[in-house]
């Protein structure tokens, strides 16, 4: 089939688009290449086939996104990746961060909907939409916090509460997604993904936590933890998250205009502290860390509940944690040469 991955040199999409070329399926993929490893991605990509169908195309520019659908076009299936990815940038440069984010999204619902109509479109939402979530009871333990009462995390039912201009720039893309389908009867999801982690993620302080704290150790760097520690995540390895993709295409127009949670769940749920601690007994390293106020618009705890995608999509996560580590852990030792001329220098 005919794919188009949005920000397909980025850690997501370049594992995306790995998955689809080695299924040899016809891959396009486009990217401003804006982000730190993008190009040495899309070097990785360009090893794997020689006929890559590689458009460096900014989202912001829509009359440049409609020539390239016009000539490339239609897609069968189209997930949407290219975004501007950190709370801290948005709160910097918020115009930049609803350009992005707002504005390149509905230009590529509407790209698809002039050109590419009956393509199954998939947008890479966030947790962010839930906003700091302060309604909900959490309490403070040794190493973590944990929900009073939401044994399986938050649902697709909390209500939005877009907190920080990311938020906002991604909750209004969100339901720009949702409203597509309603209004024009286009094939979109939108998935709420929580923190996602793999091969190829060049993390760095403000994006990408779990590559940065493991890239930051291997250089013997000290890391800053923002708050206490505690904060909670759920943790999702990118072979996970691809698995979702297909089965949400699958699904096709039976789960037009949903959203779903994905995330690692509470069965791959981790502090900042009980992450560093599995990471120390899997590198045999001692991290260095301090700590610092807390960033604006975090989350004490967020926890996907799954159970949605699990009962409609078929899908729930098969790579745990410490598996999913492991392989992070061994691509970061196998590529320090170029991970330090990305992001030591």
């Amino acid at each position: 089939m005919k794919v188009l991955i949005s920000g397909g040199a980025g850690f997501i999409g370049s594992n995306t688009a790995e998955y689809f070329i080695k299924r040899n399926d016809e891959v396009f993929l486009i990217d401003n290449l804006s982000r730190k490893g993008s190009e040495v991605n899309l070097k990785y990509l360009k090893s794997l086939t020689k006929d890559l169908n590689f458009y460096q195309i900014d989202i912001r520019n829509f009359d440049t996104l409609v020539k390239f659908f016009k000539s490339r076009g239609p897609f069968d299936l189209i997930i949407h990746l290219a975004a501007q990815v950190a709370v801290t940038t948005s709160i910097s440069n918020p115009r930049e961060d609803f350009q992005i984010n707002a504005i390149g999204t509905f230009n590529m619902l509407e790209a698809t909907r002039k050109f590419s109509k009956n393509a199954f479109f998939i947008n890479a939402s966030t947790n962010k939409v839930y906003g700091k979530l302060e309604h909900i009871e959490v309490e403070e333990k040794e190493k973590r916090y944990d929900y009073k009462k939401l044994h399986n995390g938050i649902n697709e039912e909390t209500p939005l509460d877009f907190h920080s201009p990311y938020g906002c720039s991604k909750g209004a893309a969100d339901q720009y997604t949702v409203d597509y389908s309603r209004i024009y009867g286009l094939k979109t999801v939108s998935l709420r993904q929580s923190c996602i982690y793999g091969e190829r993620q060049f993390g760095v302080e403000d994006q990408g936590w779990v590559a940065w704290f493991m890239i930051a150790s291997a250089f013997d760097k000290k890391i800053t933890i923002y708050g206490n520690g505690k904060q909670v995540r759920d943790l999702l390895y990118v072979g996970d998250l691809i698995d979702c993709y297909i089965k949400a295409y699958e699904k096709g127009e039976s789960i037009a205009g949903k959203v779903y949670n994905i995330g690692g769940g509470v069965n791959n749920s981790l502090s900042l502290l009980e992450f560093l601690k599995l990471y120390e007994n899997i590198s045999g390293k001692v991290v260095k860390y301090d700590f610092s106020d807390w960033r604006p618009g975090d989350q004490a705890i967020f926890i996907c509940d799954i159970s949605k995608a699990e009962s409609e999509l078929g899908w729930k996560p098969s790579i745990g944690v410490r598996k999913g580590i492991e392989k992070l852990q061994n691509w970061i030792l196998s590529n320090k040469k170029i991970i330090e001329k990305v992001l030591m220098k």
